[in-house]
């Protein structure tokens, strides 16, 4: 269906901050778009998938015309790319253009302004404090075995842990051991009471198995810290996420991106970006300015 509006008059920007929300969603559903606003959006703030665009009724409002422009994006780039859902997208097609490794630099802190959780930094924190743990622990062995290293095998404790259930909290921190054919009996055993329940461990190998812990931990961390990585670094999200800095702050976006958004421009006002054309106004230094 074609748009009907005037959109010299859908883009005045001293309408309401309610009914701005009103009118986008009101756009979207001109154009084909099912727009839900009362789910949780899978977990996401917001989230689109084949000509559906779903906002989180958990938001708060500020949030609700960036997260519509932003999803919105993300079916502009479908009509671009009708496989980007699956493959992430691609910066050569969005910006039409196959040097595309400046814009992704700028891209990225773009995504780093506009969303901080990009920036992982919780994670990067408890990280840090795992690998200072990590490093406590390796003191403590190396008090009696000065030649211990991380990357090679520890033999005198592998020699020691064959005999000992111990063995059993280097998979896990805290297991329950059956004991017994007939009259089963349950023992608990913790990497926080390693001294109580091995009271004959030397001081080393417990350290050991808790540095394994922290370990396992720290591989944790940074599998989940690249995988958020991966994400936000996506082509189709990099691109939302400029539509969605453009509205909350374009003089400083255009300070951070300055070459993508150039092109942007260029390509939003040539028709480009199709649809996306109609909602320039929302993406330009002059909405703030009523």
């Amino acid at each position: 269906m074609d748009l009907k509006f005037d959109s010299a008059n859908f883009l005045q920007y001293n309408i309401p901050m309610g009914l701005r929300e009103k009118e986008l969603i009101k756009y979207f559903k001109s154009l084909g778009l099912e727009v839900h606003t009362t789910t949780k959006a899978r977990g996401h703030q917001g989230f689109y998938m084949k000509n559906r665009i779903d906002i989180s009724n958990n938001i708060p409002e500020c949030r609700i015309i960036p997260t519509l422009l932003h999803e919105f994006a993300h079916y502009i780039h479908s009509k671009l790319e009708p496989q980007m859902l699956r493959t992430g997208g691609s910066l050569e097609i969005l910006f039409d253009d196959t040097n595309t490794e400046c814009y992704k630099e700028e891209l990225i802190e773009v995504t780093l302004f506009v969303d901080k959780n990009s920036k992982c930094e919780k994670l990067e924190q408890h990280k840090q404090l795992v690998k200072e743990k990590i490093l406590e622990q390796e003191k403590i062995i190396k008090k009696t075995y000065p030649k211990f290293q991380r990357s090679k095998k520890f033999k005198e404790f592998d020699n020691y842990i064959k005999k000992s259930n111990a063995k059993y909290l280097l998979k896990y921190d805290r297991v329950k051991l059956f004991t017994g054919m007939f009259f089963k009996k349950c023992e608990i055993y913790s990497i926080e009471n390693i001294e109580k329940d091995f009271c004959d461990m030397p001081e080393a190998f417990a350290a050991y198995i808790r540095l394994n812990s922290w370990r396992k931990k720290q591989s944790r961390i940074s599998a989940k810290i690249n995988k958020l990585k991966k994400y936000y670094q996506k082509p189709t999200e990099l691109f939302a996420r400029l539509v969605e800095g453009l509205y909350l702050n374009p003089q400083r976006i255009q300070i951070i991106a300055p070459n993508t958004c150039k092109r942007f421009y260029e390509l939003l006002n040539s028709g480009y970006y199709k649809e996306l054309r109609n909602l320039s106004g929302y993406l330009s230094p002059h909405h703030f300015s009523n």
